[in-house]
């Protein structure tokens, strides 16, 4: 045991991070296979199964079955409580019953929190992920109260709306994507309150849950002179540019094609809502088959940047790619530092933005090299849209899912497993320990461009 301790000791934290993330696809993996889960004659095939674990703890959404004509109610429980294993964070869940049993958090698992909910400090994060799990549990029950009263009169029982109420609150905070209707929401095409409440919830999970903490404290008065950070600031400003873009872009492309004659509301919002959606949800009100493929190009370069670092949501993330744009912007105008609301963006985390969207890129271009090989006979665009809904965590699929061969399902999930840890652990898990050395070399300058 204590050589077996000393070892798992040498890893990094982001090393152990990844290893409990797969200990939490085969602990899901087992949950959603126990007796009762499944309902009467209904088989799922090992690599399904296994599929949908991932995707449950990846928070993503793609899925091979059908999950309210395979699970029980305590199987769609099951996946519930699987949900909020990926959603909330496995550290941040593992930290909150290890308060609530009055355990004492040590630094080794501090550091994990840390790794885990991408902060750069020690400091208050056992503080921070009792706020963050409260919150996102409060988020649950108001959306989930909210839409059970809402949609009661639809069914027989109110166990009936019970169970789909808090399904879509879970689904849509988690931006997990799961429906139990087989259908996501397309029979609320025309239920804007549906769709108002799904997109706020979809925002609050992908916002980032520090930004939630400081708009708390905002609003609790409490700190004196209260001020936002940086990285809400930067966070809030680009999922809104992002979001109103995305927005617009699908308005237009699609008010030439399949929007053609729909009353202008109806285009407003299943834009919108299908952006709010592309930044990790999943969720779909219209059918998006039907969309060009200019459109599907926009929706996954939504999902490839995907939702804000330290939420529910998967992808480059946002301040990766607002940190990289406004290097752009100030390198063009030949400025060697970049500045933004007052404040100095250091070098590394520069470097850290090009490091992720670099191996990103470089995954998706492989990824889909790859299916093009194992996926014969399945167009160029539904195979992109399929390969950054996965590393997007999202969810959306243009219907290709259960049609993927085994080589094409791995892939997917690897890109699931990826878009859920992180691009940045995953970059740690591979490098090992850092290494500083002390030998320093002259400077050369190198010929670019």
């Amino acid at each position: 045991m204590r050589f077996s301790r000393d070892n798992f000791r040498r890893f990094t934290p982001a090393q152990i991070i990844v290893f409990y993330y797969f200990l939490a696809i085969a602990f899901s993996f087992l949950l959603l296979n126990l007796p009762g889960v499944y309902n009467e004659g209904v088989h799922v095939s090992f690599i399904d199964s296994l599929f949908t674990a991932v995707s449950a703890v990846s928070v993503t959404g793609l899925t091979p079955i059908s999950i309210g004509g395979t699970y029980t109610v305590f199987g769609l429980c099951m996946v519930m409580l699987v949900l909020q294993i990926g959603g909330i964070g496995i550290m941040s869940i593992g930290t909150f019953f290890w308060l609530l049993l009055k355990k004492r958090i040590g630094l080794r698992e501090r550091q994990l929190i840390m790794v885990d909910s991408n902060q750069y400090s020690l400091a208050g994060v056992v503080q921070l992920i009792k706020q963050i799990v409260w919150l996102i549990f409060l988020i649950e029950l108001i959306g989930g109260i909210i839409l059970t009263l809402y949609i009661m009169p639809l069914y027989d029982t109110f166990s009936e709306a019970l169970l789909n109420g808090m399904f879509m609150a879970v689904s849509a905070t988690t931006n997990a994507g799961f429906d139990i209707t087989d259908a996501s929401l397309l029979p609320y095409f025309n239920d804007y309150f549906i769709q108002t409440i799904t997109m706020i919830l979809i925002v609050l999970g992908a916002i980032g849950f520090p930004v939630l903490v400081e708009v708390k404290s905002y609003f609790s008065k409490k700190v004196p002179h209260f001020r936002f950070s940086l990285f809400t600031k930067i966070t809030t400003a680009t999922f809104g540019i992002l979001l109103a873009g995305g927005a617009l872009m699908i308005f237009v492309l699609e008010s030439f094609h399949s929007f053609k004659g729909m009353p202008w509301h109806e285009r407003l919002f299943t834009s919108l809502f299908h952006s709010v959606s592309a930044r990790s949800a999943g969720l779909t009100t219209y059918d998006i088959t039907n969309f060009s493929d200019a459109t599907d190009i926009v929706i996954s370069i939504l999902m490839f940047i995907g939702a804000s670092p330290s939420s529910v949501g998967g992808g480059i993330r946002t301040t990766t790619f607002a940190i990289a744009i406004l290097f752009l912007i100030n390198f063009a105008k030949g400025k060697d530092v970049v500045h933004i609301f007052q404040r100095r963006i250091t070098l590394i985390d520069i470097f850290r933005s090009y490091a992720v969207i670099l191996l990103a890129g470089f995954m998706v271009i492989v990824s889909m090299l790859i299916l093009l090989i194992t996926e014969k006979g399945i167009p160029v665009v539904p195979l992109l849209f399929e390969i950054t809904s996965a590393f997007g965590t999202c969810g959306m699929s243009l219907g290709i899912t259960a049609d993927l061969s085994v080589p094409g399902k791995v892939i997917i999930m690897a890109l699931m497993f990826i878009g859920r840890v992180g691009l940045i652990s995953f970059l740690f898990t591979l490098g090992g320990k850092v290494h500083k050395t002390s030998i320093r070399y002259p400077k050369e300058r190198v010929i670019i461009g």
